[in-house]
C-alpha cells in the first residue's frame, strides 16, 4: 500500500501531524528497509580482506565469479577430505575372494561354468572373477595372499595390467554388489567377466623392475 493509496482510502483530510504518521508508519514497511542482506555482508567482509579493491556490486558480473570460485573451493575441499576417507571405506567393506579357497583357476572357471548353465548368475558371478584374481596369482602378476578383498585384488593387479585396470575395477564392484546382495544380476554380469577373463590372461604385466623404474625415473629424464 502507497501513501496515495491510503489517501484515498480515507474520506478525510489528514492534518500535518497525522500526514507525518502515516509516512513514518509506511517508510517502516520491509520493502522499505534498506539494511544490507546477508550476502551483501558477507561480500562486504570478503571485499574486507582486500586493502584497495574496488566495491562489490551484487548485480555485477564480479559477484557471479566469486560465486563460482567459493563453490569450487568448497567442494575442492570436500573431496580433498572425503576421497581418502570414501576409497578407504571402500576397501575395508569389500568383500574377500578366496580366504582358505585353494582351487585352480581352472577350477573356479569350471564351477562358473557349471553356475552359469543353471543360470545361476550370482554364482557364477562370483565364481568368474574370483577365477580372474587366482588366475593373476598363478601368473605371479599378484602375490598369493589369503584374506585379499576383491577392491584390493583390482586395486594391486591394475598396476601390473594397466591394460585392464578399468575392467578388473568393475569386476570388483560386481563382485562386491553380489556378495551383499546388492545386485540382481544376469548373463551380461557372467559375458562380462567372462571377457575380462579372456582379456587379463592375454595381457602382458608390466613388470616389478618396469614400475620400479618408472617411480624412480623424473618427467622427461633418465633414471
Amino acid at each position: 500500500m502507497t501513501l496515495r493509496s491510503l489517501a484515498a482510502d480515507v474520506p478525510v483530510q489528514p492534518d500535518a501531524d497525522e500526514a507525518r504518521r502515516w509516512l513514518v508508519e509506511e517508510l517502516a514497511k520491509p520493502e522499505y528497509r534498506t539494511e544490507p542482506s546477508l550476502l551483501q555482508r558477507f561480500l562486504d567482509w570478503l571485499q574486507g580482506l582486500f586493502d584497495g579493491a574496488p566495491a562489490i556490486d551484487l548485480g555485477g558480473p564480479l559477484t557471479a565469479v566469486l560465486v563460482v570460485a567459493v563453490v569450487l573451493l568448497v567442494a575442492g575441499i570436500a573431496y580433498w577430505v572425503a576421497g581418502p576417507v570414501r576409497l578407504s571405506r571402500r576397501a575395508t567393506s569389500s568383500v574377500v575372494v578366496h580366504d582358505d579357497d585353494a582351487r585352480t583357476a581352472a577350477e573356479m572357471r569350471a564351477a562358473a561354468d557349471a553356475a552359469a548353465s543353471r543360470a545361476d548368475w550370482a554364482t557364477a558371478t562370483l565364481e568368474r572373477f574370483r577365477a580372474v584374481v587366482r588366475s593373476l596369482e598363478e601368473r605371479a602378476v599378484l602375490d598369493a595372499r589369503p584374506g585379499r578383498t576383491a577392491w584390493e585384488a583390482a586395486e594391486a593387479a591394475g598396476e601390473r595390467v594397466p591394460d585392464v585396470a578399468d575392467g578388473l575395477a568393475r569386476g570388483a564392484h560386481l563382485f562386491d554388489d553380489v556378495a551383499y546382495g546388492k545386485a540382481a544380476v544376469g548373463p551380461e554380469a557372467d559375458a562380462f567377466l567372462r571377457a575380462l577373463d579372456e582379456r587379463t590372461l592375454a595381457t602382458r604385466p608390466v613388470l616389478r623392475t618396469e614400475l620400479a623404474t618408472t617411480a624412480t625415473t623424473p618427467p622427461g629424464g633418465e633414471a
